[in-house]
């Protein structure tokens, strides 16, 4: 059966050319393409799709309505997946996105809609509950964590780093293990190394680890002004 998507996007050649991307998909199947938040909202209502794809921004703020359609579908309908699109790599809207949990929500970068196998596969993964993060906002993250002083990710090994990096895309053990050509026995003992030195809880809730690894990797920086 299709995933029921969907599209949020103020950008008529962005909208039609996700579409058009998608249609070649036989696992989704795009029901509405809405340009505006209030189209966007009214069309979840009277499709009630499995997946939500959206925009950032979008009229009538251009701020971060994408953010707020997901926070709205966590409190009324929290089986709905959300893939939120954005050309800003700033980890603060993929923190407000994560606020209520990351089960259920993708973080991608607009540059990853030219590739159907990504997007497709980000829809997939949200809808049966993942999470999925765009690997280069978690690269600006570490990077930016590494530089500053004393920071706890001094103690990690450049492998432990990796594997950090790994998690907080939304991988599981087995995922990481094929990515960096490891066995899932080694990837469990860096990830129990890493939760040790950085003082965080352990889970192997795939949603918690990935929420517990942004954040800490965001921490001391300012939130998103609303």
């Amino acid at each position: 059966m299709s995933i029921r998507v969907v599209l949020g996007e103020d950008s008529l050649i962005v909208r039609e050319g996700i579409e058009e991307l998608l249609a070649a998909s036989p696992t989704v199947d795009v029901v509405a393409a809405c340009q505006d938040y209030d189209s966007l909202v009214e069309a979840i209502d009277r499709e009630r799709p499995d997946v939500v794809l959206t925009d950032i921004r979008m009229p009538p703020s251009q701020t971060d309505e994408g953010i707020r359609v997901a926070a709205m579908l966590r409190e009324q309908r929290p089986e709905v997946g959300v893939v939120v699109l954005s050309q800003y790599t700033e980890p603060e809207y993929v923190l407000a996105l994560l606020d209520s949990g990351s089960d259920g929500r993708g973080y991608l970068l607009t540059e990853r809609v030219h590739s159907r196998g990504t997007l497709v596969s980000a829809i997939d993964s949200v809808a049966r509950g993942g999470s999925v993060i765009d690997p280069k906002v978690v690269e600006v993250l570490v990077a930016e964590r590494a530089r500053a002083s004393r920071s706890p990710l001094s103690q990690l090994t450049d492998r432990e780093r990796e594997v950090l990096a790994e998690i907080a895309t939304g991988k599981s053990n087995s995922a990481i293990a094929e990515s960096l050509v490891l066995t899932k026995r080694a990837v469990e003992k860096h990830i129990n190394a890493i939760f040790m030195k950085l003082g965080l809880a352990a889970s192997d809730d795939v949603s918690k680890r990935v929420k517990a690894a942004l954040m800490f990797l965001a921490e001391d920086r300012p939130s998103v002004p609303h």
